[in-house]
């Protein structure tokens, strides 16, 4: 499962991300690979796990508990953040989305963000998603529901990061320590780990934003600063 952490507060909403995959699924590091989109894509459905648009929007896909890969007659989940990134604002995003099928994907977590905010859109399998604002703090969201400490992996990190300057957040991203099950950071196991990590600052009132990339576990790979 991928992990999603979220600062909001008056200086504005501040973004670390880790993205467990199979590690032989194929991808790609951000790039402009839509028009006015920076992005990773998956080869295999094309798709991305998370972008940022030229308006300072950045989208990011999490899959719900059970739901690893495609199915068959669904559509793949990493069209959605494409299609919130066509949007001028994270509160334009999140409209347009809750009027999707969700029953036409497997279950999932959307995070639209911009530097006045955030919102979460669930898609529960079927009707349309589920769209909540998230309010101030810290907020973090794996394949369940947020800061629900009933997960290992949210009730081991949540009060790490809600202690932590963002600064600091590289490396609590990077930890691989403690048991599989609440590990941030996830060694291979059976194929599946983490593959690569994300931190992005999008400074209130709006500056210009920035992102830093990790093209692999962040314990072995540094970030890099991404061109937005």
């Amino acid at each position: 499962m991928c992990s999603i952490i979220l600062r909001i507060d008056a200086q504005g909403v501040f973004i670390g991300a880790n993205r467990d995959e199979m590690v032989e699924r194929a991808w790609e590091p951000p790039g402009e690979f839509w028009p006015g989109v920076i992005a990773g894509r998956d080869r295999l459905a094309g798709g991305t796990w998370l972008g940022m648009n030229r308006h300072g929007v950045v989208a990011a896909v999490l899959n719900r508990t059970g739901t690893l890969g495609p199915a068959a007659g669904k559509r793949s989940r990493g069209e959605l953040p494409v299609m919130a990134l066509g949007e001028a604002s994270a509160s334009a995003a999140a409209q347009v989305l809750a009027g999707l099928d969700a029953g036409a994907y497997r279950p999932f977590n959307l995070v639209v963000a911009d530097a006045a905010g955030a919102f979460l859109l669930r898609g529960l399998g079927e009707g349309k998603p589920d769209v909540a604002r998230l309010g101030e703090g810290v907020t973090m969201i794996t394949s369940g529901e947020p800061n629900d400490v009933a997960h290992p992996r949210i009730a081991r990190h949540l009060p790490r990061f809600s202690a932590a300057a963002f600064e600091d957040w590289a490396a609590l991203l990077a930890d691989a320590a403690g048991d599989w099950e609440t590990t941030l950071n996830i060694p291979e196991k059976d194929g599946f780990g983490t593959v690569c990590s994300s931190l992005i600052a999008l400074p209130c009132p709006p500056g210009k934003p920035e992102w830093w990339f990790a093209a692999g576990r962040p314990d072995a790979v540094g970030f890099v600063a991404v061109a937005v």
